[in-house]
């Protein structure tokens, strides 16, 4: 019986990316996302890889849907050895445009929904005695970005879920990793929401981050779903992806003087 997979946010960009992965590896995949139709097109793109794709629309920041899309999952594939909690939303703009909705939507998301799905599958894994909880986090989940403090709030949030969560299952066979990527460049900007003060400044904060994402510090989605595949197989603790590696260790190293050339360059 191949091992089963299940992943949030997996319609699109990285989260598709490491269906494709895990199904080229043998696994077979749950894809979890809001939206239906592009949804059962990546989980067909799925498919063709020769392994089981399960489609289940919905939305993790909704306890009461994560419970029916776990139960649907289990009913289908009757075991889940892994789960991915990919799905993820990004927010820039200055916190006096950033609302009470603008924070609410990010920890739902971003956050709520790694505690969502994990409250889920617990008791599925702590029954088995086996697992893996993959929780893909952010580089500003590892340091503080310009501009972007409730996206780092809600990040930061899922790294200390992660590690915390990590010394709690390990004696209980559970694995808990994280994934860092930084910036991605695919088509995560069609979700990316900006806040300034006037329409032309949101433009232009648009337009300065399509510039990064083409940048060479940017990862590509397989770069990511790579990352995901060596925390799983390897039992990694933590990988950071790509050059947000080097960003999150000069931080780490040197914070001070990150923080002044960040505040120097916004």
């Amino acid at each position: 019986m191949a091992p089963t997979v299940l992943i949030t946010g997996a319609s699109q960009g990285s989260g598709k990316a490491t269906a494709i992965l895990f199904a080229s590896k043998g696994y077979d995949v749950v894809m979890v996302a809001r939206q239906p139709e592009r949804l059962a097109a990546a989980a067909a793109q799925v498919q063709r890889e020769g392994t089981s794709a399960v489609a289940i629309p919905g939305d993790v920041g909704d306890i009461q849907q994560v419970r029916a899309i776990v139960q649907k999952a289990l009913d289908a594939c009757g075991n889940i050895d892994v789960l991915v909690n990919n799905a993820g939303i990004c927010l820039a703009g200055a916190i006096e445009q950033t609302t009470s909705e603008d924070w609410q939507q990010l920890m739902n998301t971003n956050f709520w929904g790694c505690v969502n799905t994990i409250q889920e599958m617990l008791p599925h894994f702590l029954e088995r005695k086996t697992g893996t909880i993959v929780n893909v986090g952010s580089i500003g989940g590892k340091m503080p970005l310009p501009q972007m403090t409730a996206y780092c709030a809600s990040k930061y949030a899922v790294t200390g879920l992660t590690e915390t969560l990590r010394l709690e299952l390990a004696p209980q066979g559970i694995h808990v990793c994280a994934v860092h990527p930084g910036l991605i460049n695919s088509d995560f900007l069609e979700r990316a929401q900006f806040r300034d003060r006037d329409e032309p400044a949101v433009e232009l904060r648009r337009q300065q981050m399509t510039k990064m994402v083409k940048s060479e510090w940017a990862t590509k989605p397989e770069d990511i779903a790579k990352a995901i595949w060596d925390a799983v197989k390897n039992q990694r603790a933590e990988v950071t992806v790509g050059p947000a590696f080097l960003a999150s260790e000069a931080y780490r190293l040197f914070p001070g003087l990150m923080q002044w050339a960040m505040a120097k360059g916004n």
